[in-house]
């Protein structure tokens, strides 16, 4: 960043990403339903990856609120990853989406892998197995709420073009 505009508009854009992702995690929901992968996915595709670092804080802040857990760096690594494969996924509206989707399932997958290294459900072929198997329900959950959080992204950006809104990060 290169003058005062820039930094000026990066803590506003910051503190609107720690607003969104604080109150989809601090307000009573299901497991896993929150807007982290939209949000993870989105930011970095419409913005650049300059402002994952505003994500991936806004994830720690609300860690120190809620609590550390024994995989909690899988879960920042995977919203990183996530971040970083968003460019490759914003041509047109069903790539983004297609690219929301696939970072759940990249939460997914590097989530309950960190799960299964905790040893809870032992080192074997099965307990890998039983762990993904048994966060089903969770995934769900995630989907759903990408799929929400996603359109709703989606719908915004809709109506910011159609009402020709120029709002310069």
């Amino acid at each position: 960043m290169t003058n005062n505009k820039e930094i000026l508009n990066y803590t506003k854009f910051f503190i609107g990403i720690l607003f969104a992702l604080s109150a989809s995690r601090f307000i009573p929901h299901p497991p896993n339903f929150t807007s982290l992968i939209a949000l993870s996915f989105y930011v970095p595709a419409f913005f650049g990856r300059k402002y994952l670092p505003a994500v991936l804080f806004s994830f720690v802040f609300t860690d120190l609120i809620i609590g550390f857990h024994k995989t909690t760096f899988f879960t920042w690594g995977s919203i990183v990853l996530i971040g970083y494969i968003s460019r490759y996924f914003f041509k047109s509206f069903l790539t983004r989406i297609s690219g929301a989707l696939l970072g759940s399932i990249i939460f997914f997958i590097v989530t309950n892998f960190g799960v299964w290294l905790t040893g809870i459900y032992g080192y074997s072929y099965s307990g890998l197995l039983s762990c993904y198997i048994l966060a089903i329900p969770f995934f769900s959950y995630n989907l759903l709420s990408t799929i929400i959080f996603s359109s709703i992204i989606e719908i915004t950006l809709k109506i910011f073009k159609t009402k020709k809104i120029n709002y310069k990060i």
